[in-house]
């Protein structure tokens, strides 16, 4: 199954947040809104769901650990040189009966 998230910016003062939190909350849980909050025209916080907060940590900890960055490189270098396994390729490995 593939799921799409389709994520969008929402630029909003922190006076019209305050109006519409509930609403907004809705939006970021439902679509995965970002929502920028400003204060005097300039961003001053932004509003994501949890689930996106965690994916996030969980990229950063990938990009600032060097032996997973390394892996990475290498497994880029190998696709690159046609190594590895197109997905019929996949399916025959690991779905036989």
């Amino acid at each position: 199954m593939t799921m799409i998230l389709v994520m969008s910016d929402v630029v909003l003062p922190l006076a019209e947040i305050k109006k519409r939190l509930s609403e907004i909350v809705d939006g970021v849980q439902a679509r995965h809104d970002r929502v920028v909050l400003t204060r005097n025209g300039r961003p001053a916080a932004v509003l994501i769901s949890p689930d996106e907060l965690e994916s996030l940590e969980e990229t950063l900890e990938i990009l600032s650990d060097p032996s997973a960055m390394r892996a990475i490189r290498k497994a880029e270098k190998d696709i690159d040189a046609g190594k590895g396994l197109n997905a019929d390729d996949l399916r025959a490995k690991y779905l036989k009966r």
